[in-house]
């Protein structure tokens, strides 16, 4: 027999059972015909029943023989009883209150009041339970009659009462279960256990009746200046939810998705805060902290809609892929909301209260629940600005100004790891001092990172000049300082610089950037490639978008990863990389440099996109020299001898990148003279040429 099992808010003895409860079993044994399995032809099937009815005197009696006719002649005869003296008597006054409360503030009719206290006392009176048990399992038409009878209403009322459209289902209080057969109490779902027991034994406001399901939002720790990164967004959401709860307006819906971390909950509660509304967020486990379903969820909502309906609050559903995801497979489930799409519709439509959805993904949510959210969008990682910011509100007394740069400066990071690893480190402070608190801090949030599959934190700036570094040093076929001059009038242009490795062109766009004043944002193809069909695509707008956001100078490395000829493609991401990258090129409105290695590769039309497309070749005689001389006075070595000279000038293939290399060298392996110098270089021509170089170091 299927039957759904409870924890029950009491186990009253005979003397604690309210009378309205007495009559109602009665009903159950004799109306209803349930004594048939309650008296047997030997003895009762449940003792502290029979005890509590009166009846315990055929109970091991030595003055009565168990006589099963007799007894159920007595049962009968408490029965007519039972109707003439308890006919008009009501529910235990708390809960009868709890419910006029309710009545009031959601509307409740005289029926659904009934239903309600009925619904709620099977929940916490196991004698209840257990005799509506031995009518073994019912249909839906069951329940309506059983409801009937009990409860003495009419069973159109009870239909009319717990159809879809009645207001205990919309309000989320009391539900039938119509997905097959259980016993009375599985087939009647209230919104919780706990609800049941709050409703019974509280006497206080009808909204904490929702705890445990709906809590009140912890403290925004950041706020909307934080989330500059999304102001045109939010220069129309913060204006219509402001509308929305002084106007009382309907049906208003935001869904906000990104990565876990980025913070959307503190936007929410950011929002709260900026709009002078409390925050109430759906939960998503019960009271033993076991996960809610969907399904379960949804039912909270809708109570909570109906509950604040009056209130200034915000509603705040977080993991809101637990409704939406699923059914995208052709053996998947169908999500909870696909299975309840109609009702869905209409909550989206109709609600009372401002709702923001949150979810960690967009992709699985329908297209057909998309476009009835009024407001849509992503919240990205935060751009580096406000990593700074944000980093710097949450770590003030951990770090000093370069720690927070340093930091910053990973792009995958986080809002949440930072507030994390700084909760953590604050709390043993005194033992750590100030010095192990940064270090901690950076330990910490560099170990979360590498578990998310992420590159740690660098210990230095990745996008650092060369300590000797001049334009004069690049050999261009282009006038590269005019091009600075140009740019820094127009703020906008699409740079394409192709040649051999170490020529430059990395360090030029870091340098560019230094003389347009603005953050150079820098990605190589290891940073956006992915295994994963479509992210290539998704991590190019991103790229794009965190560029445009910071108002950044954006370097794309090796981006022949992204830009080979179409005409070669042989699968569709590969034309529609391509096709993004182009899209995103033309659209952005800053500058943006593109550097590859390979030329002879790229799609003609992406070279077409390009406002210009300047060469970077190996060092002319006269830079080789000049480079030369002015890294020998940087590492204080005599100046290069006419000798050393001419052995430089056999060198054809020298970059700006061998001269850094051998100078890195010298930091473990010190270089003693010009022609030391020259000799490393020579080690470095040759490995290009494919020839045997020595292993060791020329001195």
């Amino acid at each position: 027999m299927p039957i759904r099992r409870r924890q029950f808010a009491s186990s009253n003895t005979p003397a604690e059972t309210a009378p309205i409860v007495r009559l109602w079993l009665l009903r159950l044994l004799v109306s209803l015909g349930a004594q048939r399995q309650f008296v047997s032809s030997v003895n009762f099937s449940d003792d502290a029943l029979a005890d509590m009815l009166g009846l315990g005197h055929w109970i091991e009696s030595d003055e009565f023989e168990f006589d099963q006719k007799a007894v159920r002649t007595e049962l009968r005869r408490l029965h007519r009883a039972a109707e003439r003296e308890l006919g008009g008597v009501k529910a235990p006054v708390r809960l009868g209150a709890n419910v006029a409360r309710l009545a009031k503030l959601v509307g409740l009719s005289d029926t659904d009041c009934r239903i309600l206290e009925f619904a709620v006392m099977i929940r916490t009176e196991r004698l209840l339970d257990e005799t509506a048990d031995l009518l073994g399992v019912m249909s839906s038409v069951g329940v309506l009659r059983v409801l009937s009878v009990v409860l003495e209403l009419p069973e159109p009322d009870v239909r009319s009462a717990l159809g879809a459209h009645g207001i205990l289902a919309r309000s989320g209080l009391v539900v039938m279960d119509r997905n097959g057969v259980f016993t009375l109490s599985g087939k009647i779902e209230l919104l919780s256990d706990q609800f049941a027991d709050h409703i019974f034994s509280s006497d206080a406001d009808p909204v904490s009746l929702l705890r445990d399901t709906v809590a009140p939002g912890s403290p925004a720790q950041l706020a909307l200046d934080d989330y500059s990164h999304i102001a045109p967004v939010l220069s129309v959401l913060q204006p219509y939810l402001n509308h929305a709860v002084t106007t009382g307006r309907k049906g208003v819906n935001i869904f906000v998705h990104g990565d876990p971390g980025t913070g959307k909950s503190q936007l929410a509660k950011a929002l709260a805060k900026a709009l002078d509304r409390k925050l109430f967020e759906v939960s998503n486990e019960d009271a033993q902290g076991d996960p809610v379903n969907g399904e379960r969820r949804l039912r909270v909502f809708r109570a909570a809609q109906h509950f604040f309906a009056h209130r200034k609050v915000l509603i705040v559903f977080d993991e809101a892929e637990d409704v939406f995801n699923g059914g995208d497979g052709f053996f998947a489930s169908k999500s909870t909301a696909q299975s309840h799409k109609g009702w869905i519709n209409r909550a989206l439509e109709e609600n009372a209260v401002p709702t923001l959805w949150l979810s960690n993904a967009v992709s699985g949510l329908d297209p057909a629940f998309v476009r009835r959210f009024d407001i849509v969008f992503e919240l990205p990682v935060p751009p580096r600005k406000q990593r700074e910011r944000i980093i710097g509100a949450a770590c003030a007394d951990l770090l000093d100004t370069n720690g927070v740069a340093r930091i910053a400066a990973s792009e995958a990071l986080t809002p949440a790891v930072v507030t994390r690893a700084a909760g953590v480190v604050r709390a043993i402070r005194d033992e750590l001092g100030d010095v192990g608190a940064a270090n901690a801090v950076e330990l910490l949030i560099g170990n979360t990172l590498e578990a998310q599959g992420l590159a740690r934190i660098r210990p230095d700036d990745p996008n650092r000049l060369p300590d000797v570094y001049d334009p004069c040093f690049i050999h261009a076929d282009t006038d590269l300082a005019r091009i600075a001059t140009g740019l820094a009038r127009s703020r906008s242009g699409r740079l394409c610089l192709y040649g051999p490795p170490g020529t430059g062109k990395t360090a030029y766009g870091r340098w560019l950037a230094e003389q347009l004043g603005v953050p150079l944002l820098l990605k190589r193809a290891s940073d956006l490639l992915s295994k994963w069909v479509g992210e290539n695509e998704k991590n190019i707008a991103r790229a794009f978008r965190e560029a445009e956001q910071e108002g950044a100078l954006l370097l794309i490395d090796e981006v022949d990863s992204f830009l080979q000829d179409r005409r070669g493609a042989q699968r569709g991401w590969e034309v529609s990389q391509v096709n993004e990258m182009l899209t995103q090129m033309e659209s952005f409105p800053g500058v943006f440099i593109a550097s590859t290695n390979l030329m002879e590769g790229l799609d003609q039309a992406a070279l077409r996109r390009f406002d210009l497309k300047v060469k970077f070749d190996f060092l002319r005689p006269d830079q080789s020299r000049a480079l030369l001389r002015r890294h020998c006075t940087k590492l204080a070595l005599p100046a290069p001898q006419s000798a050393v000279l001419a052995r430089l000038q056999q060198l054809r293939k020298l970059t700006p990148g061998d001269f850094a290399a051998v100078v890195r060298q010298h930091r473990f392996y010190p270089i003693k003279s010009a022609a030391a110098f020259v000799a490393a270089l020579e080690a470095e021509c040759a490995l290009k040429d494919g020839a045997k170089a020595a292993i060791g170091f020329l001195q």
